[in-house]
């Protein structure tokens, strides 16, 4: 099994500025290798160039430029190129299918976050203890920097990546030969039905209530983006002032990010725990919070109808807000580690189904908290009926657990 652990790094203010300047190379680089391909398709008879090409020129811009690029390890530099051309094959994969393109752009310094070093030991170098909660991080061109280890690295540490979130500098593990942690037999199936109202409603009929993070700060949140709004736009150099609005903004974000994770990280580990099989909604999170298309008005060109934008943009931000993808790819996770069960169903028509006699229908939800049956009269919670059907969808895949 492979796992990712995420640690916070705890430099000298002389390690923090090295840092920087590492991110700061780096982004040189890989603007510079995409300036590089973009003129050899527009001026050179639309030649691509490829990674093993701008590999091989490595070694020239390192002793070209030994004070910015020679410091830093040969490997992490070929990790940046890498980066640059799986954007390039993402880019022509999207072109082929004929989804929109979107060509890869230039990064500023501020949004190039993170450098990977693909292997332990090679300019990187991961000093661990069993038995020192403080341990150390060697990084070419920075040095011994430490590192706050919350708890223990299991497996084979195959890449280590230095990233940057805000004032903040994290190393990110990515560990191979992880061993699984099974958790004893509960003999408890439960299927959950995700929601706004409600966070997640399970098939026992348990609520948990959406925290809705965003919109507790959304106050405190406008009146900073209201202050960055302030500053001209478009400004040749940034002021102290517009920095550190900038950062107010980031910090608020950081904040909700964080706090967002830590509950769905607790709510994950209490399903894991109480059940030996999950089943939940396969949801397209995408699709479900798409604008809503313009419907132009013909009876008067050049004017639209009314879509429902603004409505459907509160029950977007809403949806973005309780962050279900993000929830069930850690809870995937926690199951596998768990040597729990976790099956996706159809969530079409779950919370209009009735439980009694199966009759589909949308007036069968009468309201966004109550399920009545026009059929049968059947009544129920409409987010318990939801998380019902879905555990009966997964029956069949549940068969062996139970």
């Amino acid at each position: 099994m492979i796992r990712a652990y995420k640690f916070l790094l705890r430099p000298t203010v002389r390690q923090a500025v090295a840092l920087g300047e590492m991110l700061r190379d780096h982004c040189s680089l890989y603007n510079g290798a995409l300036q590089e391909r973009r003129d050899a398709w527009r001026h050179a008879s639309k030649t691509t160039v490829r990674y093993g090409e701008q590999s091989a020129q490595l070694k020239e811009i390192r002793a070209f430029d030994p004070e910015r690029q020679g410091r830093w390890s040969f490997s992490s530099q070929q990790a940046t190129l890498r980066r640059l051309d799986k954007a390039f094959a993402a880019f022509f994969r999207r072109v082929k299918t004929g989804q929109t393109p979107g060509h890869p752009r230039f990064k500023g310094v501020e949004h190039f976050d993170t450098v990977a070093s693909p292997r332990d030991g090679d300019g990187c170098r991961w000093d661990s203890t069993p038995h020192d909660r403080h341990t150390r991080v060697r990084l070419q061109g920075v040095g011994h920097v430490r590192v706050h280890r919350h708890r223990a690295v299991q497996g084979r540490v195959k890449t280590i990546s230095v990233k940057r979130e805000g004032n903040r500098w994290y190393i990110v593990l990515s560990c191979g030969d992880v061993p699984a942690e099974p958790l004893p037999p509960t003999g408890a199936m439960a299927g959950i039905d995700m929601g706004v109202t409600h966070f997640l409603t399970t098939s026992d009929g348990a609520h948990v209530a959406n925290p809705r993070f965003l919109g507790a700060m959304a106050a405190e949140l406008a009146d900073a983006q209201r202050h960055l709004a302030t500053f001209p736009k478009r400004t040749r150099q940034r002021t102290k002032k517009h920095r550190a609005a900038a950062r107010r903004v980031a910090k608020l974000h950081a904040k909700i990010r964080r706090q967002r994770l830590d509950f769905h990280h607790k709510a994950a580990l209490t399903l894991v725990r109480g059940h030996d099989a999950i089943a939940h909604e396969h949801l397209n999170t995408a699709g479900m919070t798409r604008v809503p298309r313009p419907r132009p008005d013909p009876a008067t060109p050049g004017a639209f109808l009314p879509n429902g934008s603004a409505a459907k943009a509160g029950l977007n931000r809403s949806i973005l807000d309780a962050g279900w993808a993000q929830f069930l790819r850690i809870l995937a996770n926690k199951a596998e580690s768990a040597d729990r069960l976790l099956v996706p169903a159809d969530a079409r028509n779950t919370s209009r189904t009735c439980l009694a006699c199966g009759h589909v229908a949308k007036e069968n939800r009468a309201t966004q908290a109550k399920f009545e049956c026009v059929t049968c009269g059947f009544t129920a919670n409409a987010d318990h009926v939801g998380a019902t059907n879905v555990l009966n969808r997964a029956g069949p895949a549940l068969c062996d657990v139970a």
